[in-house]
């Protein structure tokens, strides 16, 4: 058993059992039981509940989301809002389908695959998934160090990217994993910056709604590319490998370190992880709603219709929407990025160990996992290293989405297949319909990926 892990149990040991769900303190659970005060014990029951689902959920709002949302937003206005009523119940279903295969088998996503599919598939999807995360790595790096311009013109972009990198690794290799896993959950919440930005530009709030639910298309190249990018960074591969891998992590981090002790899960879990990634994934898409709306009522009207990263769109939205609205906005791509950054470079890691066997894990110290941690490092290092060859940030985007495009339908169909297979999940197999959800939103991503490919070369 690791140092992390003897630490974890050494904590835990001190409270009461009550207190050992995800990121609950002893001083947090007193404060909710104070008698006579029902609506804070609830609230605080309810954010006690939350875990992986809340982060992952939010991690998927990064600073590249933030860009292809704030370029839906100006060059559309709020036409494209329909799409996050769309996208929601879709990546709750897949996300809660990956967070069950967690429970039930004690094993992440990868490592499952690996057990009951063909090993070239497993590299196959391996491999997609380290380019697109790359690209992603590099494009949030980036736009993080933008943001950070912003607010801080005097300090060269160079150091900051380098600087931002660093902090991330560090944070990553050397925090006790609940710890981290706390700083993730309340970092989750910098992204209700977007709601503010939103409430404070004065939108046409009807004609918000009204769009909100009426799809509307013009079907030009642009747009299909636009679709297509908000597709695949919304229901991104990256996603699924991360909630499985977390569900595990939170048993390792309780003591069940063999695959043996952490198979299998009961009633009461499997609700909470549903609270969990329902809310998670309501938050993601609702500040995917309001950035589109921020920027959809405010951009678009102006002209304003060609967003290159999230930094531009902190930037252009200063003049219309107030000192405000920008510093919320820039602020965000920081907090954003530093919750997101290690969900893209931890599940590279967590693929890239479990197809190959290695140690796996965040709770596991640096010297138990070296290639796990190795991963990581490269996988960040290449991140870096693209912000410094002259790639169009934008190009990196849809690079990444077409990347997220291929990838996400071979990999959503396999989680559909592991989750229906009754000799796997046993009683948590899939009902009926959430299979038939599963295969729509594999369908649908499917066409997203072709389109992709089709408009860019046309």
């Amino acid at each position: 058993m690791s140092k992390k892990q003897k630490d974890y149990l050494r904590r835990t040991a001190e409270a009461p059992a009550e207190l050992l769900d995800y990121g609950v303190t002893a001083t947090e659970k007193v404060v909710t039981n104070l008698p006579g005060n029902p609506v804070v014990k609830k609230t605080g029951d309810y954010w006690h509940a939350l875990g992986p689902g809340l982060t992952t959920g939010a991690s998927d709002d990064d600073p590249s989301g933030i860009a292809t949302y704030s370029q839906a937003g100006a060059q559309y206005g709020y036409q494209l809002l329909w799409m996050s009523a769309l996208t929601f119940p879709l990546m709750a279903v897949v996300q809660e389908m990956c967070a069950r295969i967690g429970l039930v088998t004690g094993r992440g996503l990868a490592g499952t695959i690996r057990l009951h599919f063909p090993r070239r598939i497993l590299l196959l999807c391996m491999m997609l998934l380290f380019i697109a995360n790359s690209f992603n790595l590099g494009a949030d790096l980036g736009a993080m160090a933008q943001a950070a311009q912003l607010l801080r013109p005097d300090i060269g972009f160079g150091p900051l990217v380098i600087g931002f990198t660093v902090l991330c690794l560090g944070l990553q290799i050397f925090t006790p994993y609940d710890r981290y896993a706390r700083y993730l959950k309340w970092l989750a919440l910098v992204l209700l910056s977007y709601v503010a930005s939103a409430l404070l530009a004065h939108l046409n709030w009807p004609d918000v709604l009204k769009h909100a639910f009426v799809p509307t298309l013009t079907f030009s190249k642009d747009q299909i590319i636009l679709i297509c990018a908000i597709f695949g960074t919304t229901i991104s591969p990256f996603l699924f490998f991360w909630q499985t891998s977390q569900e595990v992590e939170d048993k390792i981090a309780a003591g069940k370190v063999t695959a043996a002790l952490r198979r299998g899960t009961n009633k009461s879990a499997i609700k909470s992880m549903r609270v969990d990634v329902w809310s998670g994934m309501l938050l993601s898409n609702l500040v995917m709603f309001f950035i589109i709306a921020a920027c959809g009522g405010t951009l678009f009207p102006h002209g304003i219709t060609n967003i290159q990263n999230s930094a531009q769109a902190a930037q252009a939205l200063k003049p219309f929407a107030g000192e405000t609205t920008f510093w919320l906005f820039a602020l965000g791509i920081i907090g954003t990025g530093m919750l997101a950054i290690p969900v893209l470079a931890g599940s590279t890691s967590y693929v890239v160990a479990e197809s190959f066997k290695w140690q796996s894990g965040f709770s596991r110290e640096l010297k138990q996992a070296y290639a796990f941690y190795g991963v990581l490092i490269i996988a960040m290092l290449v991140g870096l290293s693209i912000n410094f060859i002259g790639l169009d940030p934008i190009k990196a985007l849809i690079y990444a989405a077409v990347a997220n495009g291929i990838v996400a339908p071979l990999v959503l169909g396999l989680i559909v297949l592991i989750s229906s297979n009754s000799k796997i999940m046993g009683h948590w197999v899939n009902k009926r319909y959430v299979s038939a959800i599963g295969w729509a939103t594999t369908g649908l991503m499917t066409i997203s990926g072709i389109a992709a490919i089709w408009a860019l070369f046309q």
